[in-house]
């Protein structure tokens, strides 16, 4: 597939040699980081029509590119298809070429169905995928066309897709059908609420560190002076609380792929542009940071007793990370944090630790 034919490059910005617009160029190379824009927002009821990146693009490109070492490439902007299924096709292709190059592809706009997108092409290159969903609804609907409602109850219940894990954070009670949470709950995937991710990613963070897959919904960030998300809320995450999660999920051990979505591309907001801007920064800064973390670990192991029985809690000497489990293969361990290991001090252990 010749992807000239889907993909508008994106225009020139200026930019001064300190500014990571001076470092970004737009062909996928191998172990980079690929931005690509999209603006099919028919799976919540939008539009499809081409949109204007490029005053996003200005917000990002003048950041710093401190002592970034990964190559950043920005593919430009991604043609709507037909029909929204010819457009997650275009997007899955696109996906995939990254892929092949061990790229991570971060994808900004468009409606939060294209996460299907995100899945399945990662799904064409690896078996059994953590994903990790920021968003304030649960929704599972069974409707035969793919939009925002009903994409996660497809790759759930997809038998074309093997997910070992699933990570629901910053749900909001009020905005949500109970039966759908309920559910969530009873397949023994985690679901976090809100008011557990304000203030502190210490608690959350575990649920990011062996994830391959991230989307984030704007609509979970909360809105202020014009709307931030197409969907725009009141209660959410705060502009300091979200780009520390960009941070935390770029620092995650396996990432392979992000996605951004339900923005407010119509929004006219500089201050708007500014934060997705950062939000890029700080995932870009979190990927760098792990790249550069050595490859071979060492551990303090701790055991805590609790009712006669006896649990194993690890430390990474290097990151100050935690992980629940006494195997001394780490990938078979739990992400935990501090307070998991303090909880247990106490007598009270998570029940995601005893799960089969």
């Amino acid at each position: 597939m010749n992807f000239e034919d889907f993909i508008i490059p994106p225009r020139k910005v200026r930019t001064e040699n300190w500014q990571i617009g001076d470092k970004i160029t737009n062909e996928i190379k191998e172990d980079s980081i690929v931005l690509l824009f999209l603006s099919d927002y028919r799976g919540a009821n939008g539009d499809a029509d081409s949109q204007e990146f490029t005053q996003i693009r200005r917000e990002f490109y003048k950041l710093s590119q401190l002592d970034f070492e990964i190559p950043i490439v920005d593919l430009g902007d991604l043609v709507s298809g037909k029909t929204p299924q010819d457009s997650h096709y275009i997007l899955q292709e696109v996906l995939s070429a990254c892929h092949f190059k061990h790229a991570i592809p971060i994808v900004i706009g468009g409606s939060n169905d294209f996460a299907f997108s995100l899945f399945s092409a990662l799904s064409f290159h690896q078996k059994d995928i953590n994903y990790t969903q920021i968003s304030n609804v649960v929704s599972l609907k069974q409707d035969e066309e793919i939009h925002e409602s009903n994409f996660l109850s497809k790759i759930l219940g997809s038998k074309n897709f093997s997910i070992k894990n699933y990570h629901h954070l910053g749900y909001q009670k009020h905005l949500n059908e109970s039966d759908s949470v309920k559910l969530i709950k009873e397949v023994q995937f985690d679901i976090i609420r809100l008011a557990e991710m304000m203030n502190s990613t210490e608690k959350t963070e575990p649920y990011f560190r062996k994830a391959d897959l991230v989307t984030i919904n704007c609509d979970a960030v909360e809105s202020f002076n014009e709307a931030f998300s197409i969907n725009p809320q009141v209660n959410g995450l705060n502009k300091r609380e979200v780009c520390a999660y960009m941070k935390e999920i770029g620092l995650g051990e396996k990432l392979k792929s992000v996605g951004i979505f339900n923005y407010n591309i119509y929004s006219d907001s500089q201050l708007n542009h500014q934060l997705l801007a950062q939000m890029l920064w700080y995932l870009i800064e979190g990927i760098n940071i792990q790249r550069s973390h050595p490859k071979e670990k060492s551990f303090e192991t701790f055991f805590v007793l609790i009712k006669d029985e006896q649990y194993a809690f690890k430390r990474d000497v290097f990151s100050n990370l935690w992980y629940f489990g006494e195997d001394e293969n780490i990938d078979n361990c739990i992400p935990c944090s501090r307070s998991d290991f303090d909880e247990a001090k106490r007598g009270f252990l998570s029940p995601r630790f005893t799960r089969n």
